[in-house]
C-alpha cells in the first residue's frame, strides 16, 4: 500500500500582509513516487501562523477518502498546536491556560475537522535547511502569495 505524505508551508510578506500556503502531496512506493499533486493559494491580508496552518488544513481536506497520511511541516506552531496544544483548547472551550481566547481559533477548528477524517502523523522539519520538499512547499507558498503582492 502507497505511503502518503503531504509537505506543508506558509509564506507572509509582512505580518499581516500578503500570504500564501503551499502544500506537495505525495503517494510513495518506498523511495518510488507514484503521484505528485501540487496546491497553493494565498490571501491579501493574513499572517504567517494562519498561512501555516491553511496549508496544513488544504493538505488533508483535499483527501477525497479517509488516508493514512504523515503532514511534514517547518511550522513548530502548527507541530505542537495540533499534537499537544489543541486538547487542553477544546478542554477549555478554546481559551488557552490563562483563560485568554486561542488565537486563529477557526483555522485550529478547521484543522481539527479536517485531521479527524484521517489517521495523521505529524513531522516537523527545519525551514530553509534544504529538505526538498520543504523547499517546494515554500516556492509554492510563495507562489500562491505572488497574486496578491504590490
Amino acid at each position: 500500500m502507497p505511503e502518503l505524505f503531504a509537505y506543508t508551508d506558509g509564506a507572509c510578506s509582512g505580518n499581516p500582509g500578503p500570504g500564501g500556503w503551499g502544500v506537495l502531496l505525495r503517494a510513495m512506493d518506498g523511495d518510488t513516487v507514484l503521484k505528485e499533486r501540487e496546491l497553493c493559494g494565498g490571501e491579501a491580508l493574513t499572517t504567517n501562523n494562519q498561512m501555516e496552518l491553511m496549508a496544513a488544513i488544504m493538505a488533508l481536506e483535499t483527501l477525497d477518502k479517509t488516508s493514512v497520511i504523515t503532514v511534514i511541516t517547518d511550522s513548530a506552531y502548527v507541530k505542537n498546536g495540533v499534537t499537544s496544544w489543541i486538547f487542553g483548547w477544546k478542554r477549555n472551550g478554546w481559551k488557552t491556560s490563562n483563560k485568554k481566547p486561542v488565537k486563529n481559533v477557526e483555522f485550529w477548528q478547521r484543522l481539527d475537522e479536517a485531521q479527524a477524517r484521517h489517521s495523521v502523523t505529524w513531522e516537523w522539519v527545519k525551514g530553509h535547511a534544504g529538505h526538498p520538499e520543504n523547499e517546494k512547499a515554500d516556492e509554492l507558498a510563495r507562489a500562491g502569495m505572488a497574486p496578491f503582492k504590490d
